[in-house]
């Protein structure tokens, strides 16, 4: 029987329009390599349970009880040995592909959910929890045979909190949809001109005021995270396989840390007051290394983001400051890239001492920085020139173009606020859905160097809950299938079929998002 069965799936895979059809039909977001559809369904009841033979598959398991309990109330039990109406998970040290990489198949009697790792069981466990939860009351799971891997090993998403501030529930809320699209890194921005948002027990004034205000109020009142905040939101993100890389902006951008700390500002230009961190005083450095071990302390990622970006904007007193100008004397440096390059190298080797990654910008592509030991985010999309150095110099990159992956920027023609590049197209859910690595105008020397892809939300122009889920969904999904399945098996029409049997469970989680299938349903927030 299973010789017949194994002769009759091989046919069926080698038959392009058959496997095509089964492939695009599963409505799994995102969508998965291998996918043949079988007869029945698997149906929840009291007597079901989740095998763990392994111990090390017991994290994954609560994480399937917790969501079967809090989206449809099912209380499933877990037992060591096999059982009718099963779910197991089972390590397979043979099982091929990428961390993350997992078998899901789903029979009238029984689950199987096979991985290598903890992070490929955890992504057959979101296949599952993704097909019982479209089938709303019914408490089962159509018959599905998947074979599956990502794409890349880095599916991110950046949120700026900075110039808006929307608390631990919120980025929850954001945690969990990452992890039911297998998004796997959280870059959050947490520091820049309007606001600090991390409690350094150091440094408290950076919190207490440089947290006051945002970008649509200077003085509203200080919000930030607490280091106990940040230990539950970065064990919430464990628990669902998500890195959370903090970022903290400098050299520039620095404006809400010189509020609290002005004795460390290198100035700034009429237009960006206070803008940098002083390159030229040596207590910078202590300080600057003490906010980073801390740092490094609440989050476990051992990566932080630098930023390094745009520091031109406001470095304009580094001409007239006496600290930087002996500085550059002393080091025989010739212009104030040379002071921004050395900040920045020597900030890195802080990190490293603490054995941290240095993750940054694509401005410190000419820096001296070690490709062992850095990542860094290409995000002008107009320089590819920059990406083409980061190639050439063998550093591991991270692609988040402004376009297509601002999520910041408009999404559709009948949007009215926000930044406006429609000169250039507007970062449409097609558009996010569509991109590759390939169409980019580099020549790539190492497909591996590609660590993988990032939508970036900075929120000048988002100050709402409401603001943030429409430009974040159904975006999110977009990126989520462009990291994850190679571009020869992406579909727009289908990946939008598959899409709307989501809108009602964003419905459902209180989501204000935009309908792509319908953009008059769903007014735009303004703010």
């Amino acid at each position: 029987m299973q010789i017949k069965k194994l002769v009759f799936l091989i046919l069926f895979l080698l038959t392009p329009g058959a496997y095509l059809a089964a492939q695009q039909a599963c409505p799994v977001v995102p969508l998965p390599v291998q996918a043949v559809k079988g007869k029945g369904a698997f149906r929840f009841g009291e007597d079901t349970r989740i095998v763990c033979r392994d111990g090390r598959t017991m994290p994954v398991a609560h994480y399937l009880q917790q969501e079967l309990f809090r989206r449809h109330r099912l209380t499933v039990a877990m037992k060591p040995a096999q059982a009718a109406q099963s779910i197991s998970l089972v390590y397979d040290g043979k099982w091929k592909g990428p961390v993350g990489a997992y078998g899901l198949e789903i029979r009238a009697d029984r689950v199987t959910i096979t991985a290598r790792d903890n992070e490929g069981l955890f992504n057959g466990v979101v296949s599952l929890v993704q097909l019982v939860r479209q089938e709303g009351l019914s408490f089962e799971a159509a018959s599905w045979s998947l074979k599956d891997q990502p794409l890349y090993q880095w599916r991110g998403l950046m949120l700026d909190e900075s110039r808006h501030f929307f608390g631990k529930e919120k980025v929850k809320q954001i945690l969990d949809w990452m992890a039911f699209y297998k998004l796997n890194r959280f870059h959050w921005h947490l520091t820049d001109q309007p606001g600090w948002r991390l409690e350094i027990k150091q440094y408290p004034r950076l919190a207490m005021v440089g947290g006051i205000g945002n970008s649509s109020n200077e003085n509203a009142a200080a919000a930030y995270y607490t280091q106990e905040d940040i230990r539950e939101i970065v064990a919430y993100a464990a628990e669902r396989f998500i890195v959370i890389i903090p970022e903290i902006d400098m050299p520039g951008h620095a404006t809400a840390a010189n509020r609290a700390y002005p004795e460390f500002s290198g100035g700034g230009s009429a237009k960006f007051p206070h803008f940098t961190f002083n390159p030229g005083k040596e207590d910078t450095y202590q300080y600057i290394s003490r906010i980073l071990k801390e740092t490094d302390v609440l989050f476990p990622s051992q990566m932080v983001h630098i930023g390094g970006d745009e520091v031109h904007f406001g470095n304009e007193q580094w001409r007239s400051d006496t600290g930087v100008q002996r500085l550059m004397k002393q080091a025989g440096m010739k212009d104030l890239v040379a002071v921004e390059r050395y900040f920045v190298e020597r900030v890195a080797d802080s990190l490293l001492r603490i054995q941290n990654k240095v993750l940054a910008w694509d401005e410190v592509a000419d820096f001296a920085l070690k490709p062992d030991s850095t990542i860094v985010f290409w995000w002008r999309h107009n320089k590819p020139e920059q990406l083409q150095k980061l190639i050439d110099k063998s550093l591991p990159v991270v692609l988040c173009p402004r376009l297509p992956f601002y999520f910041d920027y408009m999404q559709d023609s009948t949007q009215v606020h926000g930044p406006n590049w429609r000169k250039f197209g507007l970062n449409s859910t097609a558009a996010v859905y569509r991109f590759t690595r390939e169409a980019l105008p580099v020549k790539f020397r190492d497909a591996e160097q590609v660590l993988g892809i990032q939508a970036n939300v900075w929120t000048e122009w988002i100050a709402s809950p409401q603001r943030l889920d429409y430009m974040l969904f159904p975006r999110l999904a977009a990126v989520s299938e462009a990291a994850w399945t190679p571009a020869a098996q992406r579909n727009y029409d289908g990946f939008k079929t598959r899409l709307a049997a989501h809108f009602p469970l964003y419905r459902a989680d209180g989501l204000y998002y935009f309908d792509l299938l319908n953009p008059a349903q769903t007014g735009e927030p303004k703010e």
